[in-house]
C-alpha cells in the first residue's frame, strides 16, 4: 500500500507541474508588450516550459528546475508533454533573483532531437538567445536570427534577460513514468505512443493552441 501511495503522490505532483506550466504560459502571453511573439509560437518546432527554476545557493550561479517539453507533430498539432530536467549553467543570473519561470522556444527540430537522444547543453549543442518581446514582434537581431532556441524568463513579474548558456536539459525519466504510468521515452511520447494520458496534457495543448488563436 505504501508503494501505491507514493506512486500516486508522484503522479499528482506531475499533474501539478503541468498545471503550473499552463499558468506560466498564460501569464507570460497575456501582456501584449512583454509577451512571446505569437508568430514564433506558431512557427516553432517545440516549446519547453519550466516553472520556478531555483537559483541553487550552494552552487554559485547554478540553477535547477523541472518542466515539460512539447513538440509540433507532422499534422501541425502539439504532442503530449515530455518531462525534462534543467540543471547548471553559471552565466547571467540576475542579481537578487532567486527563482524564475522560463520558456524556451525551439525554432528547429534538430535541437529537440538532441534532447531525445540524451543530455543537451544550451549554447554548446544549439545557440540560445534572449527572445524578442511583444505579441507582434519578430526575431530581428543577428543573435536572435542565428539562435536555434529563444529564451524567455520572468521573475516576480519582471521580465529578466536571463542567459542560459551552459545549462543542460535532459529527460526526467521518473516524472514521465509517474505521469504516464509506464516507462516511456520522450521520442515515444512525441510520436503519440502514450496510451494512458492524464487530462492535464490535453489542457496544456489547448492552452498552447489558444495562444495562437487569441
Amino acid at each position: 500500500a505504501t508503494v501505491l501511495a507514493s506512486g500516486k503522490d508522484t503522479a499528482v505532483a506531475q499533474v501539478q507541474k503541468v498545471e503550473e506550466a499552463i499558468r506560466v504560459l498564460e501569464e507570460m502571453m497575456k501582456e501584449s508588450d512583454k509577451s512571446i511573439p505569437v508568430s514564433l509560437v506558431e512557427d516553432c518546432a517545440g516549446i519547453a516550459i519550466i516553472p520556478d527554476v531555483i537559483k541553487a545557493g550552494l552552487i554559485i550561479g547554478g540553477r535547477h528546475g523541472k518542466g515539460v517539453l512539447l513538440v509540433r507533430t507532422k499534422t501541425g498539432d502539439w504532442s503530449d508533454p515530455a518531462f525534462i530536467d534543467m540543471k547548471g549553467g553559471s552565466i547571467g543570473w540576475q542579481v537578487g533573483v532567486q527563482s524564475a519561470d522560463i520558456i524556451l522556444v525551439f525554432r528547429t527540430p534538430r535541437s529537440i532531437e538532441n534532447i531525445t537522444e540524451g543530455k543537451f547543453t544550451l549554447g554548446a549543442d544549439a545557440g540560445v538567445a534572449a527572445g524578442p518581446l511583444g505579441r507582434t514582434a519578430e526575431a530581428s537581431t543577428d543573435s536572435e536570427l542565428k539562435a536555434e532556441i529563444l529564451a524567455y524568463s520572468r521573475s516576480r513579474g519582471l521580465y529578466a534577460g536571463l542567459t542560459l548558456q551552459g545549462s543542460s536539459i535532459q529527460e526526467d525519466r521518473n516524472a514521465n513514468r509517474a505521469f504516464y504510468g509506464t516507462d516511456i521515452s520522450p521520442k515515444e511520447i512525441f510520436e503519440g505512443k502514450a496510451t494512458d494520458v492524464p487530462e492535464a496534457a490535453a489542457k496544456l495543448k489547448s492552452a498552447l493552441l489558444a495562444v495562437v488563436k487569441d
